[in-house]
């Protein structure tokens, strides 16, 4: 909301999932004092060279746009930095450029602070009008790189012209010379005033200035006011808006009548305001398209009413005790309030004639409230306040009336909007007496709703901004008695804009003005809470908004779950038919707090009853009860679940089907079951059509509704289903698993994990067969990730439900089905898929990694047997290696799982491998003190599992995929704690054997799996070059350095990625320090790369072979090493490949390997 005297308008709202907040008044001082006395006092040498001076501007600017929020920081220093800058000025030996750039220092120091504040400070003495004048006399106006010259010297100019002297003494004589007379010192201001009025640049706003100042002069108003009057409205009535050079004109000469009526007596204007007004009529500029001519209309037109009337404070105005906030405070806890009491005496001269041509002033003000321009509405609005406060009551009152007609269906937006700016200005000035309140509060209650349809798009978002404008106004302007009886309705509506109106303005908007009627009032019901939770702050934020804050109808409910424990009875007769009667309200929102507090009412009511061993119906009539069952039926038949307010009523009525499966309503075999079910099933149908923000909670609600649905009105006997319903449900939901929308498999997996074991008895291996195809990966479904995490949590879920039995694979978890699950779950540990999304696969595994540690937990209390020696070390290896990997937070979820299942004991889990070392490595006591997610932390941890035989490949693997990742720390940690390892084991040759020896397997494993082998490739190259096998390279050949440069040929073979082949060009390097035939062989496929067809390898293969010539001084003889480097350094490798060519034959040669042969392509000729 703007507070200011001219708001922005109302733009497209512009916002981000994270909304940066500006420092606002971060600022406490001026503390580039020092550096701004230094710049200012290097002018005289920067201001020839163009460079330095323009360094000088910019850095200056810099400086004063930091203060443009708090220029009041600046008031202790303006004065020697205008002492430093008039000083130069008034140096006679100043060149003209240094003087125009002391003025632009000058002018971006007014630009800041504003010219009304720096104005004070220029020099104004007697002895400075002439040298001023003199000064503005030489300035060439059409001199475009000189207009803050000519600006500040007007507003210089101006300040002189208040010396209490009459100009005429200034003169002395005017005859220079027999027969010739120069011109009078106010002659000459004249002269220069008008002509800069209708120049094109900045100084036309400081003739306007100084033609208010100088024409106002006592000496001056008697000879020159008339004159100037005529001039400039013949320049009005000649010009034409039309023109370019019009509008220049008319734009000086009505900021300089503005300002004139402004600072002029009224006694001195009044004779001419008449002639103004009827020559401003004939300019006809409402019909402008130029928003500043229009504006400065308006302005006028209300200068000159409040010339024709009579300055006074109107005695009938509404004034309020105190305006103080820390003094109502004050007055509030002493149980005082000061009041005023509102005196309705009559004006003095409410019988005196109310001059003509204020009529016509407020009808073209009126006319102003409706302009397309915010500006113009703004200016009109304060000039309705200012006229209203000096008309008579009546005829005030009647201006408000006119006011009010801006609020009709018929009106713009613009009307609106400008009726609410009136109305906030009449409010706050106390010309809006409390009997109007009730006419004013019920249109601003439509304001603060307004929104009207325009094409695809709609209006209305300034007009609601300026209704919590009106709002923020009345908590200012009247005594809380007044607004009493408006409080409910002003709350109500400013909590529903703060919430959830679509624009950020708005919604900050409502909660500012909420805000201060909660401090200014004291009245608003729940104040303080719902600030704490819809702050200025909190309302800014969108998907916080709508997410986040909606839940405060839920928390209400909830909170009328509480009541009603209390007030059981108050509850049942008054509370719940008055929310059955608002479930079918036209308001969406109202519409499904009721619904949700039906539903906490409901439920309270039955846990009050069950205590007491009573049914709910003890509590509920049977009026109640029946209302609550056709709800369902009433929004079906009203299609109030289609639409955009249809998610909200789903998930309100899953809630309330929850709640009253849950209070065992007497509902068993009627026809409302069979609706609701179908509600549920509709809805995991159709979650593709919900809005993504929405889903997750659509999805869990219809779960939980069909889980209470289920357990209450589908058991036939006790541990029985319904065999009907069974078959029916269990086979449409298992169809349901191959339906093509991923989101309907997410709904009905989430679905059939959440049936009770009755439903589930006898068909438990068919339902874990469906789940189990759900989690399989396949061709036509590889991007189904999110169903695969849904169907893994069904499958964990039902195990949780059925849980084990011997001998009854059909109905719980047992030996015969127990491999099957391990199966499902253990594969979807190696889900890595990726799309646009990212990493999708990291919901899986966290997923896959969560249920195997429920299922072995439950197994381990119940039949530890059944929990195998191999499946056990698949688990906890597969969870290591998810606990290596680069993504902090689901490393550290796979740390949780993996020291879980290790220190378990009751009892402990079988089979853990190598159980004794990992005890001592990850003591019980250290677990909760290690953040997991923090790479510096969990990597020195996670590498000491190298040392276990059983962990390494999978660790191994896991620290590849980090050390090759993208985040710096993850790459900085990781590489350091894998140093660290190899560091130590450099000493025990069957160590570093059997590291190599994984480290190799891993990549022959993941050959051409771009997800591994590119960090494979850059790991390699960090341990080659860091000397990690330096053992290996004093044996010819070393069967680890065989292998290597095989598998690297392999890798890069018919690559095109750019990554792929930089990592394997390092490699490649890093192999040369391997004596024998790896040696040649890695040179020839780094001669092959220098000749590559993309020009930045063959680049980059030719600096890297210089440096690793220059590092392995014994690669190349000394006789040749100089001409290497010099071919290497001197050729232009990203030449044609012809000449490329000949120069990598010439190093083939001086390196000893074959020269590569160009291979004929198939079929050529």
């Amino acid at each position: 909301m703007a507070l200011s005297d001219e708001p922005a308008a109302c733009g497209p709202e512009e916002e981000a999932e994270d909304e940066t907040l500006a420092f606002g008044a971060a600022l406490e001082a001026f503390g580039e004092s020092a550096e701004t006395r230094a710049l200012l006092g290097r002018l005289r040498e920067v201001h020839g060279g163009g460079a330095e001076r323009e360094v000088a501007l910019e850095r200056f600017r810099v400086i004063m746009d930091k203060y443009q929020e708090q220029p009041h920081l600046l008031d202790p220093h303006l004065e020697w930095m205008m002492n430093l800058l008039l000083d130069i000025v008034q140096d006679q030996t100043s060149p003209a450029s240094l003087v125009h750039l002391a003025f632009k220092f000058l002018y971006i120091i007014t630009k800041v602070r504003g010219y009304k504040t720096f104005l004070r400070l220029f020099p104004h003495e007697v002895a400075d009008v002439e040298p001023v004048l003199d000064l503005v006399t030489i300035q060439n106006p059409k001199d475009h790189e000189a207009w803050e010259t000519r600006y500040m010297l007007l507003l210089w100019l101006s300040v002189t012209c208040l010396i209490p002297f009459d100009f005429s003494r200034l003169d002395g004589n005017l005859l220079t010379q027999p027969g010739q007379a120069r011109m009078s010192i106010m002659d000459r201001i004249l002269q220069i005033a008008e002509s800069y009025l209708i120049v094109s640049d900045k100084a036309r706003d400081a003739a306007a200035v100084l033609v208010s100042r100088f024409i106002t002069r006592p000496d001056v108003k008697q000879s020159k006011m008339a004159e100037f009057l005529d001039w400039s409205l013949c320049n009005l009535a000649r010009s034409s808006f039309q023109t370019m050079q019009g509008v220049i004109t008319m734009d000086g000469t009505l900021q300089a009548l503005a300002q004139i009526f402004k600072h002029g007596k009224r006694e001195d204007c009044l004779p001419y305001a008449a002639t103004v007004l009827r020559c401003l009529d004939g300019c006809r500029l409402p019909e402008s398209n130029q928003t500043l001519l229009r504006k400065l209309g308006v302005k006028l037109v209300q200068r000159l009413g409040l010339t024709f009337l009579k300055p006074k404070v109107a005695a009938w105005r509404y004034q309020r005790g105190c305006r103080s906030l820390a003094a109502n405070l004050q007055l509030l806890t002493q149980g005082q309030s000061e009041q005023k009491p509102l005196i309705l005496t009559e004006d003095d001269d409410e019988d005196d004639d109310v001059p003509e041509g204020v009529e016509r002033v407020i009808e073209q003000l009126l006319v102003g409230l409706k302009d397309k321009d915010t500006v113009v509405r703004w200016s009109a609005a304060k000039g309705i306040g200012r006229m209203a406060g000096r008309l008579p009551r009546a005829l005030a009152d009647d201006v408000v009336g006119s006011v009010l007609d801006c609020f009709s269906f018929q009106e713009t937006d613009k009307a609106w909007h400008g009726g609410c700016l009136a109305l906030a200005e009449l409010g706050r000035r106390g010309l809006l007496l409390p009997s109007r309140l009730v006419d004013v509060v019920a249109v601003i209650l439509k304001a603060l709703t307004y929104d009207e349809k325009r094409g695809a798009c709609s209006v209305g978002t300034n007009v609601r901004d300026a209704a919590c404008y009106v709002c923020w106004a009345f908590a200012r302007a009247y005594e809380p008695q007044e607004l009493k009886p408006f409080v409910t309705a002003i709350s109500s509506a400013l909590v529903i804009a703060a919430v959830f109106d679509r624009d950020i303005n708005c919604r900050r908007a409502a909660s500012a003005a909420f805000q201060e009627n909660v401090g200014r009032q004291g009245t608003f019901p729940h104040g303080i809470d719902i600030l704490t939770t819809a702050d200025y702050f909190a309302v800014g934020n969108r998907s916080n908004c709508f997410l986040v804050i909606r839940v405060i109808r839920e928390l209400a409910a909830r909170a009328l779950h509480n009541l009603a424990q209390q007030a059981p009875e108050f509850s049942a007769t008054q509370v719940f038919p008055r929310l059955l009667s608002m479930t079918l309200s036209p308001d969406l929102h109202t519409r499904h707090g009721s619904i949700l507090a039906c539903a906490e009412v409901a439920y309270a009511l039955y846990k009050l009853a069950a205590q007491e061993n009573r049914p709910v119906t003890d509590h509920l009539d049977e009026q109640a009860v029946q209302g609550l069952k056709q709800i369902h039926q009433q929004l079906y038949d009203r299609q109030l679940y289609r639409g955009l307010g249809g998610q909200l009523m789903r998930q309100a009525v899953c809630v309330l089907i929850e709640k009253l499966s849950l209070s065992k309503m007497p509902f068993r075999g009627d026809t409302v079951i069979d609706g609701w079910q179908w509600l549920i099933n509709d809805t995991l149908r159709h979650l593709h059509l919900i809005s993504s923000h929405s889903r997750q909670q659509m999805k869990d609600a219809a779960v939980s509704a069909l889980a209470a649905l289920c357990s209450e009105y589908y058991m036939k006997e006790p541990g029985e289903a319904d065999p009907a319903i069974q078959e029916e449900l269990i086979t449409q939901y298992l169809a349901e698993l191959r339906n093509p929308e991923e989101m309907t498999r997410c709904g009905f997996s989430l679905a059939l994990g959440a049936l009770p074991g009755f439903l589930l008895k006898g068909r438990l291996q068919q339902v874990l067969t469906g789940l189990r195809a759900v989690t399989h990966t396949s061709p036509e479904d590889v991007s189904f990730a999110e169903s695969r995490r849904d169907g893994l949590k069904a499958i964990a879920r039902i195990c949780q439900t059925v849980g084990v039995k011997a001998g009854a694979p059909d109905e719980a978890v047992c030996g015969e089905n127990v491999s099957q699950i391990y199966c499902a779950l253990l594969g979807c540990m190696d889900d890595y898929t990726t799309d646009s999304r990212g990493d999708v696969g990291t919901w899986v595994r966290k997923a896959a990694m969560t249920s195997l540690m429920d299922l072995t937990l439950l197994l381990a209390r119940s039949q530890p047997e059944l929990i195998e020696a191999h499946t056990c070390e698949r688990i906890m290896c597969c969870v290591a290696q998810q606990a290596s990997e680069k993504i902090d937070r689901f490393r550290a979820h796979a740390a949780s799982v993996f020291l879980t299942l290790l220190h378990f004991d009751s009892p402990p889990i079988p089979h853990v491998p190598h159980r004794g070392e990992l005890e001592k490595l990850f003591p019980r006591s250290d677990v909760a003190s290690v953040n997991w997610s923090a790479p510096s932390q969990a990597f020195p941890r996670i590498t000491q599992l190298l040392g276990l035989p059983t962990y390494r490949y999978h660790v191994l693997l896991g620290l590849v995929v980090s050390l090759g990742g993208l985040t710096e720390s993850t790459i900085r940690h990781s590489t350091q704690s894998l140093f660290e390892y190899m560091k130590g084991i450099q000493s025990d040759p069957q160590a570093l054997g059997s590291f190599s020896g994984t480290l190799l397997q891993i990549f022959e494993d993941n050959l051409l799996n771009e997800r591994v082998s590119v960090p494979l490739l850059k790991t390699l190259d960090h341990v080659l070059t860091h000397g990690c096998f330096d053992i290996f390279t004093t044996e010819e050949d070393h069967p680890f350095a065989v292998k290597l440069l095989a598998l690297c040929k392999k890798e890069i073979k018919n690559s095109k990625d750019i990554q792929k082949l930089l990592s394997g060009i390092a490699v490649f390097c890093g192999m040369v320090q391997f004596p024998g035939d790896v040696r040649r062989q890695a040179l020839l496929q780094l001669c092959l790369l220098l000749c590559h067809r993309f020009p930045l390898i063959r680049k980059t293969t030719a600096s890297q072979v210089y440096e690793t010539l220059l590092t392995y001084s014994d690669v190349v003889g000394a006789d040749v090493l100089d001409e290497v480097v010099t071919v290497l350094s001197d050729t232009a490798w990203d030449a044609e490949l012809a000449v490329v060519r000949e120069q990598r034959n010439r190093l083939c040669d001086l390196l000893g390997v074959p020269r590569p042969q160009l291979v004929p392509q198939p079929g050529a000729c």
